[in-house]
């Protein structure tokens, strides 16, 4: 699967494996798992793609190794112009910091900082000064101007998965990747969440890569892409609940 030729790429993924087991690096395993056989991905700048599958499929060790939290076996994946799987992990760690935003199911706030602080913890670590006019920017669309010097205890599960987004775009990453971003919110924050998510590749080009077990969260995106045995099993564009629900129910045969 590739994306549009006439949109640029921000990330492929070519021939990408990950096994785990005796033998492999790191690996203290007695018995070897295949957790990712061969995947071919193409996500094109500002799209919002959703990975499913059933438990054990690969979906979060695909997404750690598009993310450079991991490195796979063999294939490569590529982040707009660069090549991640050739890094060091010193280059990898930077990679992250400064080109790639993460959206956690737990929100990962510090408890001791208030929203503000928490937004720009990672560009303050990096050396990096802010762009004011895109914070504002950013926090306006999410509405949390009113939120950004309350502490996290102070927040609801949705206002600190706002601030934890508004974290995630401070540095105008090339991508997102969402963990399960809403697991932990009641149905309208969820909502909202998603929404967002969809709004910043509309409005800000944004380049979005969720995980999720939900068809309706994935409903939001733009293309689902199914996983199954650490396989592409599928894919659909323009989902909806009902296809989504569907073309899992078949992948699982």
């Amino acid at each position: 699967m590739t994306a549009n030729l006439l949109t640029p790429t921000t990330i492929r993924a070519a021939g990408v494996t990950k096994v785990y087991g005796p033998g492999a690096a790191g690996s203290g395993a007695t018995a070897t798992v295949h957790a990712l056989r061969g995947v071919d991905l193409g996500i094109a700048q500002g799209r919002f793609m959703a990975i499913m599958g059933p438990s054990g499929s690969g979906k979060s060790t695909l997404m750690h190794c598009l993310a450079g939290l991991d490195r796979p076996t063999s294939g490569t994946i590529t982040i707009e112009d660069t090549e991640i799987t050739a890094l060091s992990e010193r280059q990898r760690t930077d990679l992250r910091r400064d080109r790639i935003g993460f959206v956690f199911q737990q929100y990962h706030l510090l408890p001791e900082l208030n929203g503000s602080e928490n937004i720009l913890l990672p560009l303050e670590i990096a050396g990096r000064r802010p762009d004011r006019d895109w914070l504002d920017t950013v926090v306006g669309a999410l509405q949390i101007g009113d939120q950004l010097d309350r502490k996290p205890s102070e927040l609801s599960g949705g206002q600190q998965q706002r601030i934890g987004i508004a974290r995630a775009l401070a540095a105008r990453p090339a991508v997102v990747f969402a963990d399960e971003p809403t697991g932990n919110l009641d149905a309208a924050s969820g909502r909202d969440v998603l929404e967002f998510l969809r709004y910043s590749t509309r409005e800000f080009g944004q380049t979005v890569v969720m995980v999720t077990h939900d068809p309706t969260a994935a409903a939001y995106a733009d293309r689902v892409v199914l996983l199954l045995d650490g396989r592409v099993g599928g894919s659909l564009d323009a989902p909806t609940p009902e296809t989504v629900l569907n073309a899992l129910q078949k992948l699982r045969g």
